[in-house]
């Protein structure tokens, strides 16, 4: 079967998922659809609760004593869409481009993470001679809360022995470790004034301070490029406004578009008398701060200032700078490296989402650490700043660190078949990423799991694109590993 073949088969899979809207939470057409396929296989599919799907395909002939091993991706993708680029996650396709070079999306995110993971299963499943029994693992809301990974019945990996984790960014990079993370959310009520009577003066204005032009990107994979977060900018903006001695109120706060994504957007509305000049000389002020701290990997960042629709309300003022100062205070970016390994990321943090909704000013703040005592000190901080600045906060479990196997068996055949295929060796590393790779570990401590993928760029935001001469040989790789399992006995 040549790498055309291999391509145009994986892409036709990737057409159908790409066509289903499926952000986190939202995965049931998706699970049907699913459900559907691998059941036309000759799959024996179960549809859990969560909508997780487990597809067994019984062994080649001859093969059935061979180990079982999981072929597992996830449903779920994050949805962002370019600046004034129409486009509802709960509604519509994402619409594909395609070159020679690469598959990407019109205006948005594409969905190859973890869509081409899905894809490559399939094709797989379909095509696969030579094999061992064979399970698919899809789950849910990996991008969000690793719902699907948490809720999994342990019972479909205790009779596993190997478990190809296809929910990798590079190529020719196998992933044996991973780092845990902890979700934390702010909330604060918001005591609200009408806007009217707050600003007696008809020259009163409404203006839209908006921070743009970032580059964005995954808070794992991206936070040691020295990237800058538009929500950070937008709370300095609110404490610059107060030193140059602007009288202002804030009516509505919003940026950022997943908790696992460095915002590369924010924007407030606010409301004052004061000129739209003096406004646009502390953007510039801000935007210079910026360039000096930020400029080597931020160049295009822009501080605009422009008329909105007069609000009916603004938030008071110390609910503003509570916000700004709590901001200002949690760190973001990398917070520490690993002693044992030069150039690994050990601790990192991301402030994700800011929103006024309703009655309720919050955001979303996202660890990730190797070291899990690191994730409850990050637990343990979040009460203390909540309290100290009037914020409830909803921190979630630490997801478990995935920790490297150095007795891995499925390392050595996954990194043989690949030397064997490539003229370049493979690439064995740990990643400074939450997989759902931990959580399988956690029900399984016995099972033998790698991570791998093609190659995608700019994940999670509207570059995002596929790398179209990676995927055959992704799955020259997988069919190769398997080919080799199925020449063993189980254990």
């Amino acid at each position: 079967m040549n790498d055309d073949k291999i391509l145009n088969g994986v892409l036709d899979e990737f057409r159908s998922i790409a066509a289903i809207p499926r952000p986190s939470g939202h995965e049931k057409k998706i699970s049907d659809y699913l459900k559907n396929e691998f059941s036309a296989i000759g799959c024996i599919v179960v549809q859990d609760e969560s909508n997780n799907i487990i597809a067994d395909l019984p062994a080649s002939s001859g093969k059935e004593n061979a180990p079982l091993t999981i072929l597992q991706s996830h449903m779920d993708m994050v949805c962002v869409a370019d600046t004034g680029v129409k486009y509802s996650p709960l509604d519509d396709p994402i619409k594909l481009i395609e070159n020679e070079e690469y598959l990407c999306a019109d205006g948005t995110s594409l969905g190859s993470d973890d869509g081409t993971g899905i894809a490559e299963i399939l094709y797989i499943f379909k095509n696969v001679k030579n094999h061992g029994p064979l399970r698919a693992i899809i789950t849910v809301d990996e991008e969000v809360g690793m719902t699907g990974a948490r809720n999994l019945d342990a019972k479909y990996l205790l009779d596993a022995e190997y478990y190809l984790n296809c929910d990798n960014e590079e190529d020719d990079l196998l992933t044996v470790a991973s780092a845990g993370n902890v979700g934390i959310e702010y909330h604060r009520h918001i005591k609200w004034h009408d806007a009217h009577e707050r600003r007696h003066s008809e020259s009163a204005v409404s203006y839209e301070v908006k921070v743009s032009g970032l580059l964005g990107g995954h808070s794992g994979e991206r936070i040691g490029d020295g990237r800058g977060n538009a929500i950070r900018v937008l709370a300095q903006m609110i404490l610059g406004l107060r030193e140059a001695n602007i009288d202002f109120d804030v009516s509505k706060i919003e940026g950022g578009t997943a908790r696992n994504a460095i915002p590369a957007t924010a924007s407030m509305v606010i409301v004052t008398c004061a000129g739209k000049g003096a406004i646009i000389e502390v953007a510039e002020t801000m935007k210079k701060r910026f360039l000096r701290a930020y400029g080597k990997a931020e160049k295009d960042i822009s501080i605009d200032v422009g008329e909105a629709n007069f609000p009916e309300r603004v938030m008071d003022e110390e609910d503003a700078v509570s916000f700004a100062e709590l901001v200002a205070i949690l760190h973001t970016g990398i917070f520490a490296m690993f002693k044992e390994y030069p150039g690994l990321i050990e601790t990192s943090a991301n402030i994700g989402i800011a929103r006024t909704e309703g009655d309720k000013l919050w955001l979303s703040y996202f660890a990730r650490s190797g070291i899990e005592e690191k994730l409850e000190s990050f637990r343990r901080q979040g009460k203390i700043l909540g309290k100290r600045f009037g914020f409830d906060i909803v921190a979630d479990e630490p997801s478990p660190v995935w920790e490297a196997n150095s007795k891995s068996v499925l390392v050595r055949i996954v990194t043989d078949v690949y030397n064997e295929q490539h003229d370049n060796k493979m690439r064995v590393e740990s990643i400074h990423a939450g997989l759902e790779c931990s959580y399988m570990m956690k029900k399984n401590p016995n099972i033998d799991i790698v991570s791998i993928g093609v190659t995608t760029l700019d994940i999670h935001s509207p570059k995002e694109r596929l790398v179209l001469a990676t995927v055959a040989s992704q799955v020259r790789l997988i069919m190769g590993t398997l080919e080799r399992i199925a020449a063993m006995e189980k254990k």
